[in-house]
């Protein structure tokens, strides 16, 4: 009886699982940086806001994350959003997005922010580059 009751089980969870997927299919696109709000000093071991500015280019974009690179006391920032796959986006030519990026002071010296702006017509990347002194 119990093997008939675990086989019937084993059939039953093979027969519920399901190869379609009706989640939204969506990518992840990182966009470029229009501006950046942040101190023109840091305190060690204080938190700061850091506002940065991008244009969402259609309804099918919502902010996600932020790519964040360090390396030493520098650091590389550019928003992450999903892009969502569907038919019904409407393109947008102004929308300005702002999200906040908690910076934390972690080591004396300056920091230096570089906010990816995009490629250029080379395809190198360029950079909004800002220098922030860590003061006592």
């Amino acid at each position: 009886m119990k093997r008939v009751i675990a086989l019937c089980l084993t059939l039953l969870f093979f027969a519920s699982c399901s190869v379609d997927d009706d989640g939204a299919n969506y990518s992840f696109e990182i966009l470029p940086v229009e501006s950046v709000d942040m101190p023109t000093e840091f305190v060690l071991g204080e938190t700061y806001p850091i506002t940065i500015s991008y244009f969402r280019p259609s309804t099918c974009y919502a902010f996600r994350d932020f790519y964040y690179l360090k390396e030493l006391n520098e650091r590389t920032v550019a928003p992450i959003n999903y892009v969502f796959e569907d038919d019904n986006c409407e393109t947008l030519t102004d929308e300005l997005v702002e999200v906040t990026l908690n910076f934390i002071v972690t080591s004396n010296g300056s920091y230096i922010f570089k906010f990816w702006q995009g490629d250029d017509d080379n395809g190198e990347s360029q950079f909004l580059t800002i220098e922030v002194p860590v003061v006592e």
